[in-house]
């Protein structure tokens, strides 16, 4: 079956919007594909920007449109997704300080919370149901709160199910977690702060529905910390308790993962293992059956050199980017 792909981030300027290129021969366009076809791109200099970094989705329970949120050097991009082949860019919210090559969003409920590593940002919220009605887009937004207990932060990691934002790789608690109660996302409160884990690149936090007992409905953070992956029971923020660490053979640099669907297997991206040990894109595969006592299961190798960056799962399937080698999905449910 023909799968269908999006491509938001452009490196082409002399292309401001592209439609629907069938995937034919091997190429769509000027990209190699197998399968998929490139639905639409909206070129960078659109979007007045020079870098693209980050993307996350919201999709309005009102309507059930869908939209993009771009973290871009110099701002947060808003796109209307719905109609995959006809996007509509809706306008950008420029930074709270500076530019920045690192900027990370995250949803909760039907607002975004946009965190970067510029100097002095903090925490943007955004009302994303100012999206519905956009007279005369693109339009400059606002944000409609702020927070200020960080500065520089370079993620934000929120389980849509509990309503706590987890920023990390802040200058607080050593990097660690920086921990926020946004139940009332207009007035963002501190809600505790953990440093002895030092600090977190990117991480997963899930409503723990897995095969170990121990922790049923807690609140477990899976850590990726560069040189080891660190699991919390975070359940409460102003007492976070050390579960367990595991590290693996050939560490570069322990950049993120994610979760199977059964909450089994943790499949996690190395960013620098490629470099420097010479192999090809390595997914490394730990077994969770026991949190208390996590095991290396196997190593993946792609097809290419190309670093892997991000892994996400959606049922039976993987979804990984890669530097210099595009988006590939692999079939998990063995």
């Amino acid at each position: 079956m023909k799968k269908t792909l999006l491509s938001l981030t452009l490196l082409f300027p002399f292309i401001t919007l592209y439609a629907q290129t069938i995937c034919q021969n091997g190429f769509a366009g000027q990209f190699p594909c197998n399968d998929y076809d490139l639905m639409s791109r909206i070129d960078l200099s659109t979007m007045n920007a020079s870098v693209a970094n980050d993307i996350w989705g919201w999709t309005d329970p009102q309507d059930n449109k869908e939209y993009a949120l771009i973290g871009l050097d110099n701002g947060t991009a808003f796109i209307n997704i719905t109609d995959p082949v006809n996007v509509e860019y809706l306008g950008k919210l420029p930074t709270h300080t500076s530019s920045s090559t690192w900027r990370d969003i995250k949803v909760y409920g039907n607002y975004a919370f946009i965190v970067s590593e510029a100097q002095g940002h903090g925490m943007q919220v955004f009302d994303l149901t100012r999206l519905r009605n956009v007279p005369n887009a693109p339009i400059t937004f606002t944000e409609d709160a702020h927070y200020n207990q960080f500065g520089n932060a370079h993620n934000i990691v929120i389980n849509e199910d509990t309503p706590v934002a987890y920023a990390v790789g802040t200058s607080t608690f050593n990097g660690g977690l920086h921990m926020i109660d946004i139940s009332n996302p207009l007035t963002p409160a501190f809600a505790g702060g953990y440093s002895a884990s030092n600090y977190t690149h990117d991480s997963q936090v899930v409503t723990y529905t897995g095969p170990d007992s121990d922790y049923t409905d807690k609140q477990i953070f899976i850590g990726s910390n560069e040189d080891e992956v660190v699991i919390l029971d975070v359940t409460n923020p102003s007492n976070v308790i050390p579960i367990s660490t595991i590290s693996y053979v050939n560490t570069g640099y322990t950049h993120q993962g994610w979760f199977t669907e059964d909450e089994r297997y943790f499949i996690l991206g190395d960013e620098y293992d490629e470099l420097q040990y010479g192999f090809n894109s390595r997914a490394v595969v730990f077994d969770f059956l026991d949190l208390d006592n996590p095991s290396f299961f196997f190593e993946f190798f792609g097809p290419t050199a190309a670093i892997d960056h991000n892994y996400y799962v959606k049922g039976d399937l993987a979804y990984i980017s890669n530097y210099n080698a595009g988006v590939r999905i692999a079939d998990i449910s063995g």
